[in-house]
């Protein structure tokens, strides 16, 4: 194969891969809305639990809805920075 024919073949590929950053991105957010809902049915469940430690628990779950946000936007931005190369 010559390196045109290669080059060719190369960007016949290219809206696969961009069909791959998409379906990425879209997995990445359902994913960090799934993880966020279950921190909060367990925050309720366990304030539901014990009433007197809900501060504790409101803090733990806020803690850890930003760092499953923080991941999740980090996946997305490298999906999408996939998608434009």
């Amino acid at each position: 194969m010559t390196a045109l024919n290669l080059l060719q073949a190369a960007l016949d590929l290219a809206p696969i891969g961009k069909m791959g950053a998409a379906l990425g991105a879209g997995i990445a957010a359902i994913a960090a809305g799934i993880g966020i809902g279950n921190i909060g049915r367990a925050a309720v469940e366990s304030i539901a639990r014990q009433p007197e430690a809900s501060g504790s628990i409101q803090t733990n779950m806020i803690l850890t809805a930003a760092f499953i946000e923080g991941v999740a936007l980090f996946a997305i931005v490298v999906c999408l920075l996939i998608a434009i190369a």
